[in-house]
């Protein structure tokens, strides 16, 4: 890749990437592009890099490899359209049969299959169409999650929750997990690299997703459901649409 591209900086929103390449001077070249391009690019070489990066990073898109060491590209792409639905997955690989591709879409989830060398100038313009496409779906019924300020957006647009940092996290990772649920043992273990003296208690989740449920219940409509629900014998599951912003 060279510098010699014309400027096409007309995202939709500031797009935040993740980016999944083991080839390190690959990896650095296509980072370095994409961030002159307007794109906010963190990038990693395997599986348990993105999934360090999905713990407090929230990604509209997803620029994924398949020959990945230990767990592969499609494995992975898989694990991100379940827990990220809502996302843009586009696929880059030196795999160009057929079967292939078609697993990357169908196995995958993919919303894009694109096969190497790709064009820098065709990469860019793919993410920021990709991009805006996303933006356009978006429903007026989602709630709006910003991880930076720690701040949950009713569907109205009009009233705002301020949410603590544990508050922060437990929404966080009910939103990317598997049918938006997780163990109450899970989710206890998401704090356990605090400080704290001691590991966070069945009781002491129960207090915090008591409070989380409040502050939601503070500007849903009467009747709507609950916006996390217990689930008997496993732990708490998510019922309404949250997206990211940033």
């Amino acid at each position: 890749m060279n510098d010699q591209y014309p400027d096409t900086r007309d995202a939709p929103w500031p797009l935040v990437l993740a980016l999944v390449e083991d080839d390190r001077l690959l990896r650095e070249e296509i980072e370095v592009h994409l961030r002159a391009h307007g794109f906010e690019v963190h990038a990693a070489n395997s599986a348990p890099g993105l999934d360090d990066l999905n713990a407090r990073i929230a990604f509209d898109l997803y620029l994924i490899d398949l020959n990945l060491p230990g767990e592969n590209g499609l494995s992975l792409c898989r694990r991100v359209r379940q827990s990220r639905p809502d996302a843009g997955i586009v696929i880059m690989t030196a795999r160009v049969a057929l079967n292939d591709r078609i697993a990357g879409y169908k196995q995958g989830g993919a919303d894009l299959y694109m096969t190497k060398p790709v064009s820098p100038d065709e990469l860019v313009l793919v993410l920021q169409n990709l991009g805006r496409r996303l933006k356009q779906s978006h429903t007026a019924k989602e709630w709006s999650l910003s991880l930076r300020d720690r701040t949950l957006l009713g569907p109205d647009q009009d009233l705002k929750l301020r949410l603590t940092s544990k508050e922060k996290t437990i929404l966080l990772a009910l939103v990317q997990a598997k049918d938006n649920t997780l163990e109450s043992g899970v989710l206890c273990d998401l704090f356990a690299d605090e400080d704290d003296d001691a590991l966070m208690s069945k009781h002491a989740l129960e207090e915090l997703i008591a409070r989380l449920r409040k502050k939601f219940k503070s500007i849903q409509v009467a009747g709507d459901e609950p916006a996390i629900k217990s689930v008997w014998g496993v732990g708490y599951q998510l019922c309404v649409r949250i997206k990211f912003v940033h």
